[in-house]
């Protein structure tokens, strides 16, 4: 459950857990403009610059991120992109948000679009999107200290500390956590909060940063500000040679959803990206299915696949919501997981009405899915149907993307005029495109240009056809073994889909009348009613299969990273995401960028190592990112 916030009758919160305040009765805006903004030079300190990495310790009610993102948002000089990384332990409900911010006319609509993505805050990292991709809220529920260990560290560029009082929770401002924030800071990073206590002075000052008070906002005296400048000299860094000083060139291998998606990241963040697709069109291997379901993966240990597909899930939600129709390219159904009696079990510690969005369907859901009401299933609240080639489509359409179809890479090489720059040319050795970068994302055709990596074709065929009248197919997709999705507009009529096999080591995309059959039986396990009503149009052949090839790691995660460990500035891959292109297409694109620009990562640093190209003990990377 969120976390209760009491009002007073003088409108400011209170924490009974705490039992302390939220903010003084001069208000968190009032506050957040005087101490953590002014505090750090903002905004003139991001005048101008790529970037701005901001970490906070203490959500709260949100209006520090509020005021940062409405303050970004009227600077004329504001950067391309504001990270906004914030921990907090106890997160509250969105209406607690809403009503925090209802006196600040210019936060309202902002909190608005914060409270909109303002759900299935489970333990660990959180990535919320907003103004296009350009501001990036990183919110990571849990203890201050273990969120901080599972960062892959970045640079922050301003460190507001933030929490209720120091006598009232000792351990957000002790002397390991204040420690462990200085692990963020580079020379010259600044630091605000409100809290002069000397035992917070005292933890500060061993750390590196050279403290000054300066006045406070009413009824406070004073407030505390701090650079970050110590006097021994620092470590020397040596260059991440994954990072890029700047945007420039990238050419990208493939044109489904995980190449349109790196398209995409790297051209919010300036890069000139070139596309090239051997197919006719963009989405011409197994991103051209009429429609997949996108929905979360649920585990009793919660383990990591699940996690990695939850954190993937949300991300494409936010891209579908943002870009396509709703309705008409994507539908926000929810989806419904049938199991086996005795399978539907979930983690111990999820509830009916707690942050997980993944729940036991209730008999009312499996009466509306045409499944008995005592049948075994779960129910996905943040699911549904997506049509993947319209995705690609509006992902691809971002400025700064050039497509080229019918061209099929056969080589890469290191330009012989130029080291830092490669070419890629087509099988009779004639020059395609050149590039700074270079990314593989051809799905199973990925093998051709990165032999050594361990990927695996699996193909796919899936049966459809169009609804007649008077057909009671489910409202929302059902999956298990197999899915069954329903109603999906397109010109001539509604479709329906069923399937799909998957046949691991093959290539073939020719059409087989034994996996309808096969596709016709899952069917009949999966929704009797559904098999009943569609047996003539499967008998009588009155229906349409559609096959593909996917790619798949022996792992069943996704390959994102250098293909060799020995040049991390050479061709990268982001491939191998199976039959969860749709979850994971999103998330890997940005972890990619991510690493390229040394930003705050959308996922824990563990997690990140789980999806790099480089993974497991025969071809670890020493300099992958650290927990």
């Amino acid at each position: 459950m969120a976390e209760p916030v009491a009002w007073g009758a003088d409108g400011v919160p209170y924490s009974e857990r705490f039992g302390d305040i939220y903010h003084s009765e001069s208000g968190a805006v009032a506050q957040a403009r005087h101490v953590f903004l002014g505090g750090c030079g903002l905004p003139e300190a991001w005048g101008g610059q790529p970037q701005w990495r901001i970490l906070e310790t203490g959500f709260g009610l949100g209006l520090s991120f509020l005021t940062s993102w409405q303050a970004w948002r009227e600077d004329p000089l504001r950067p391309a992109l504001l990270h906004f990384v914030s921990i907090e332990a106890y997160p509250v409900g969105r209406e607690d948000l809403l009503r925090a911010a209802a006196s600040q006319p210019e936060l309202a609509p902002l909190a608005e679009a914060l409270a909109a993505q303002w759900s299935g805050l489970l333990p660990g990292f959180h990535r919320l999107v907003f103004e296009d991709g350009r501001v990036l809220l990183t919110l990571c529920v849990g203890d201050v200290q273990a969120m901080l260990r599972a960062h892959h560290r970045f640079e922050a560029d301003s460190i507001f500390l933030d929490g209720f009082s120091p006598e009232r929770n000792p351990q957000m401002w002790s002397a390991e956590t204040l420690k462990a924030v200085a692990r963020f800071a580079r020379r010259g990073t600044r630091l605000a909060t409100w809290s002069v206590a000397r035992p917070v002075r005292d933890a500060l000052a061993p750390c590196g940063f050279r403290l000054q008070k300066a006045p406070g906002l009413p009824p406070k005296r004073d407030c505390l500000q701090g650079v970050f400048d110590p006097s021994w000299p620092l470590r020397r860094q040596v260059p991440d040679p994954e990072a890029v000083s700047a945007p420039g060139r990238c050419a990208v291998v493939g044109a489904g959803l995980a190449g349109a998606a790196v398209a995409a990241s790297l051209a919010r963040r300036g890069w000139q990206v070139e596309v090239l697709e051997a197919g006719a069109h963009p989405a011409a291997g197994a991103s051209g299915l009429p429609a997949g379901v996108l929905a979360p993966h649920v585990s009793p240990d919660d383990a990591l696949l699940s996690r990695l597909i939850r954190a993937g899930v949300r991300a494409t939600w936010e891209q579908a919501r943002t870009l396509l129709a709703e309705g008409t390219d994507w539908r926000a159904s929810g989806v419904l997981e049938r199991r086996s009696a005795g399978l539907a079990r979930l983690p111990e510690s999820w509830s009916a009405d707690g942050p997980n969005e993944s729940w036991h369907a209730s008999p009312e859901q499996l009466r509306e899915a045409g499944l008995p009401a005592d049948a075994a299933g779960i129910w996905h609240a943040r699911g549904g149907w997506v049509r993947p080639a319209r995705l690609v489509e509006a992902w691809l359409a971002q400025p700064g993307i050039r497509i080229r179809t019918g061209s099929r890479v056969a080589r890469i090489e290191v330009s012989p005029g130029h080291s830092g720059l490669w070419v890629l040319r087509d099988a009779e050795g004639e020059l395609l495109v050149e590039a700074d970068r270079v990314v593989i994302a051809a799905g199973h055709q990925s093998a051709a240009l990165a032999p050594a990596m361990p990927l695996q074709p699996v193909r796919g065929q899936l049966a459809w056809g169009r609804m007649a009248e008077g057909m009671r197919l489910p409202p929302m997709p059902v999956n298990g073994d197999g899915h069954l999705i329903a109603h999906v507009p397109a010109p001539g009529g509604a479709l329906w889909l069923s399937g799909a096999t998957f046949d691991r080591d093959d290539d073939e995309t020719g059409l087989r009348s034994e996996d309808t059959e096969a596709n016709r039986q899952r069917l009949a396990r999966l929704h009797p009613e559904a098999a009943r009503q569609l047996a003539p149009l499967f008998e009588h052949g009155e229906l349409q299969a559609w096959a593909g090839v996917r790619c798949a790691s022996s792992d069943r995660r996704p390959l994102v990273g250098p293909m060799s460990p020995d040049a991390p500035a050479g061709p990268w891959l982001c491939t191998a995401m199976g039959s969860r292109g749709l979850s994971f297409a999103a998330l890997c694109a940005e972890l990619l960028a991510a690493r390229w620009h040394g930003e705050p990562l959308a996922l824990p640093a563990a997690q990140a190592r789980a999806l790099d190209a480089q993974r497991g003990p025969a071809g670890r990377r020493h300099n992958a990112p650290s927990g």
